[in-house]
């Protein structure tokens, strides 16, 4: 019987660490030595054990996880996990032990763990710093998202960034709006608001973010607040924090 994989997991969300976690460990090929949402203490605790793989989030603050495996120590395979970036994920296809698209499938981590042991056999399967070169390499993604991934079972959808009225918040998951269709994305706003565009996107409220080329009208609302008016087909209103409302106003020339 093939020994279970020791595997480690470093991703900034908690949710999705537990999540990746129980998954997983429902395999019963798998066993979880530790997990970490700091990438720091993670490598600290990578180097004082055996690893066979790591589970690695890609966008995190401070360390991101190409920073990571830069200073990994030899021997684990490493899965990347991502949630929209299209172009990395061609590019860890090619040349990655694997990668993994948020929100992770069932399937499609026994796929991986399939490949894992696979790897894991080979004499050189653990040198993870070739790999990264070679990702980097190929790696020609513009600094700004031009288009998100949005998983719909087993078909990944692709959506034009350009064609995104707003992305919006609501019970714990993250929505592009594109043409009045939601499409389900993974991450949070804070980390879409870090890879859009700043010159054509906006917060405007803890659970809004506004494509600005998008805004046909800004009226008052109640208590003095601002609410915009969309183009689209809905002419769908959101309404604007106070204290994001100078930023809007700056914005739009106001």
């Amino acid at each position: 019987m093939t020994a279970p994989l020791r595997a480690y997991l470093i991703d900034d969300e908690p949710l999705a660490l537990r999540r990746l976690a129980r998954l997983l460990e429902a395999t019963g090929r798998v066993e979880v030595i530790g997990r970490a949402t700091d990438p720091v203490i993670g490598l600290a605790e990578i180097e004082a054990r055996p690893v066979d793989a790591l589970f690695l989030d890609i966008q995190m603050p401070g360390l991101t996880g190409f920073d990571v495996v830069a200073r990994l120590p030899p021997g684990p395979l490493v899965v990347f996990t991502t949630a929209y970036d299209q172009h990395a994920v061609q590019a860890f296809e090619a040349n990655a032990a694997d990668y993994l698209l948020k929100p992770i499938e069932q399937r499609r981590l026994d796929r991986t763990l399939d490949r894992l042991h696979a790897r894991r056999a080979e004499p050189h399967g653990g040198d993870v710093r070739a790999v990264v070169d070679a990702v980097l390499r190929s790696l020609k993604a513009p600094a700004n998202l031009d288009r998100l991934a949005s998983r719909i079972g087993e078909r990944i959808h692709l959506l034009d960034v350009a064609d995104v009225t707003h992305f919006v918040a609501r019970d714990r998951a993250v929505y592009a709006v594109a043409a009045g269709t939601e499409h389900l994305l993974d991450g949070t706003l804070a980390e879409l608001e870090r890879r859009l565009d700043p010159g054509r996107f906006l917060r405007i409220h803890r659970a809004a973010l506004v494509n600005l080329a998008w805004i046909g009208d800004v009226h008052a609302h109640f208590g003095g607040r601002l609410l915009v008016r969309l183009k689209d087909t809905s002419r769908t209103e959101l309404e604007v924090a106070r204290d994001r409302a100078r930023a809007l106003k700056e914005r739009l020339g106001l």
